[in-house]
């Protein structure tokens, strides 16, 4: 079972948490987003996105703060959805020693790149800030591990979103990519293309 396989950080948390038994969509997308490839996760709401989400990040990061530069990021569609997942990861990160970051789009953003300066591990933010800090070389992305974008649906309601994960991705030299969303769009579809290129697919 997936959860077995887990660091035993995640799988203390998961006890105390009472998730005992993964879902359908945890058991076929976990394995998966382990081996390290890109993928497109595909299932309902509440099929367990973001908690997979979650439990993958803190697994590549070996449940530990390292270096100063994040290892991981998280594309999400607005501040207050930025806010959610910030607080939702805490959960996860209390006893662990990572550094999970909210770029928060009412801070200025030399305010947001002066805090991420001081070292982060887990970086969660809008397409515009993100993309603000990537432009004015607020984020380096050198040590970059895992790139996820939560409810990726939102990348085909505006084309700014679109072009600002583009300016994103192209700062990124290279890191695994993880789009999850309830159904493939022909968007997202279209990202084989560019980042998310020999990418796999889990749909449940």
């Amino acid at each position: 079972m997936p959860f077995k396989k887990l660091h035993s950080n995640i799988k203390e948390k998961l006890e105390s948490l009472e998730i005992t038994t993964p879902t359908p969509f945890q058991i076929a997308s976990i394995p998966v987003i382990k081996s390290g490839s890109n993928v497109y996760c595909l299932a309902s709401k509440d099929s367990g996105k973001t908690t997979t989400l979650i439990l993958t990040t803190l697994q590549k990061l070996k449940c530990e703060e390292v270096g100063n530069v994040p290892r991981a990021m998280v594309l999400v569609e607005n501040n207050e959805r930025a806010s959610e997942l910030y607080n939702t990861f805490l959960t996860f990160t209390k006893h662990t020693s990572l550094r999970v970051y909210f770029g928060d789009e009412k801070v200025h953003i030399d305010t947001l790149k002066s805090e991420i300066f001081e070292g982060i591990d887990i970086l969660i933010s809008t397409p515009k800030t993100m993309r603000e800090l990537f432009l004015l070389n607020g984020i380096n992305s050198s040590q970059l591990k895992i790139f996820s974008i939560d409810d990726a649906e939102f990348l085909a309601q505006k084309t700014a979103y679109t072009e600002s994960l583009m300016t994103i991705t192209q700062s990124i030299d290279k890191c695994q990519f993880v789009i999850y969303a309830e159904k493939m769009h022909p968007i997202l579809k279209r990202f084989e293309s560019n980042f998310m290129e020999r990418s796999m697919l889990v749909s449940v």
